[in-house]
C-alpha cells in the first residue's frame, strides 16, 4: 500500500503519535503509523498495543536475544516495508534510536522528512528536514 506520511517516533510517545495519526486521517491523508490498529493487522503489534508503551518497551528491551528474534524481525521488514512505500516521512520529537535511523534511511530514500516538536538543540544531522514545525496543530494547519 502507498502512503502519504510514515510517522517515526517512539513507543513512550504513543498519545501524541497517535494524536498526529488521527489528525491527518481526518484530513483524508493515507498513514503508516506502527501504533494505529488499522494500519496492520500482525499479531505482534496487536499485542503490543495490549500494554502501555512502558510495558512493552521493558518487555523488549528485556529479550535475550533480541537481535534473532522472529517476530522483531518481522516489525522490521513491516517498517521498511512501508517506508520504502511512503512518500514522506515525519519524525515526531521526542523520538528514539530507531525513528531517527527510519528518518536517516528516508532521506537516502528520497523522501520528504518533515520534524514536528520542540528541538532543543542545533543538530547538524537535522538539515535532512525541510520542513520544521513547533507543533501538531501547526503542522496541521499548514497542509
Amino acid at each position: 500500500m502507498k502512503y502519504q506520511y510514515y510517522i517515526a517516533s517512539r513507543w513512550r510517545n504513543k498519545d501524541t503519535v497517535m494524536e498526529l495519526t488521527e489528525k491527518l486521517k481526518a484530513k483524508g491523508k493515507t498513514v503508516f503509523c506502527f501504533m494505529d490498529p488499522d494500519t496492520t493487522d500482525y499479531a505482534l503489534y496487536k499485542k503490543e498495543r495490549e500494554h502501555s508503551p512502558e510495558e512493552w518497551m521493558q518487555h523488549v528491551e528485556a529479550l535475550p536475544d533480541w537481535q534473532n528474534n522472529k517476530d522483531l524481525k518481522e516489525i522490521l521488514k513491516i517498517d521498511h516495508d512501508a517506508l520504502r512505500e511512503s512518500e514522506n516521512l515525519i519524525l515526531l520529537l521526542p523520538a528514539g534510536k530507531s525513528a531517527h535511523l527510519d528518518a536517516g534511511m528516508a532521506h537516502g530514500l528520497g523522501k520528504k522528512c518533515i520534524l514536528i516538536g520542540e528541538q532543543k538543540e542545533a543538530e547538524i544531522a537535522y538539515m535532512i528536514f525541510s520542513e520544521f514545525y513547533d507543533s501538531i496543530n501547526k503542522f496541521i494547519d499548514a497542509l
